[in-house]
């Protein structure tokens, strides 16, 4: 049984709030990610308080009120389903503040955390302040939404990320790490992915591995699963006739985003 692939647990936890993936510290190799997933009906509430982690609220799909319990943000969200391939609206809390998220419709909301101790102002990351990318050729070509890019000073240590991947193609690909504090050739990031498959009954290969194989798992990654790398290289491979979104969380020691690719696949650029 893979230690690095979850599937959805779906605890309810409040009338209307379901839960669908927690990872933290207890519970996974992870020292500087934890992530949430949860399910909320129109109506109903989800409240939580945060010590020394901040939290980025991505509205996944559907609208939501989110409140620090001094600032609302209301109608959250832009779409009825992550393959309509537009940026999302997210919502940026501090370490040591307070908030709660209630769904104006049917919603998927993602909770991205790191640890945090210089408290930072609350904010609305508005879906047209999203980076849009397109990145790669040939088979390895991908859609990128950068929420919380590196290039954004206003967190702490988050970084998160969407991306869309069509049939038939490769992403994190050439496969790449992060997993060496050795500036500035490369930064310690932890990562998780959540994943979302068009049509639903479909699946893609993540495969996670280290240069010396002590770590080396290919799983079958099928929609609303989640895949933990804790370190080393980690590219996903979307099958023909299936459409592949996955979000991205990552945090380490540092803020930056610098990695390195497998020396023996980094030929394939050169192309």
């Amino acid at each position: 049984m893979s230690r690095l692939l979850r599937k959805p647990q779906q605890q309810l936890l409040s009338t209307g709030v379901t839960l669908l993936h927690e990872v933290n510290q207890d519970n996974s190799p992870l020292h500087y990610v934890g992530f949430k997933m949860i399910d909320i009906e129109p109506g109903a509430t989800y409240s939580e308080a945060l010590g020394k982690t901040e939290c980025c609220i991505v509205a996944v799909t559907g609208q939501i009120t989110v409140s620090d319990h001094e600032q609302t943000f209301t109608g959250v969200g832009t779409r009825a389903s992550v393959f309509e391939k537009k940026p999302t609206d997210s919502v940026y809390i501090s370490n040591d503040r307070a908030f709660t998220i209630t769904a104006e419709t049917t919603a998927r909301v993602a909770l991205c955390y790191s640890p945090s101790i210089e408290q930072r102002p609350t904010r609305m990351i508005q879906a047209a302040e999203n980076g849009v990318e397109h990145r790669g050729k040939y088979n390895n070509q991908r859609l990128v939404h950068n929420i919380l890019p590196d290039s954004d000073q206003t967190v702490n240590s988050l970084l998160v990320v969407e991306v869309i991947t069509e049939s038939a193609n490769w992403s994190s690909y050439p496969p790449h790490k992060h997993d060496v504090d050795q500036l500035p050739a490369e930064s310690l990031l932890e990562e998780t992915y959540y994943h979302e498959i068009d049509p639903a009954q479909g699946f893609v290969f993540q495969r996670v591995y280290t240069d010396d194989r002590s770590l080396d798992e290919t799983m079958a990654v099928e929609h609303r699963n989640v895949v933990i790398v804790p370190v080393g290289y980690h590219p996903v491979g979307v099958p023909d006739g299936y459409t592949s979104y996955y979000l991205n969380v990552m945090a380490g020691p540092k803020r930056i985003w610098k990695f390195h690719n497998d020396p023996d696949h980094e030929w394939i650029l050169q192309r």
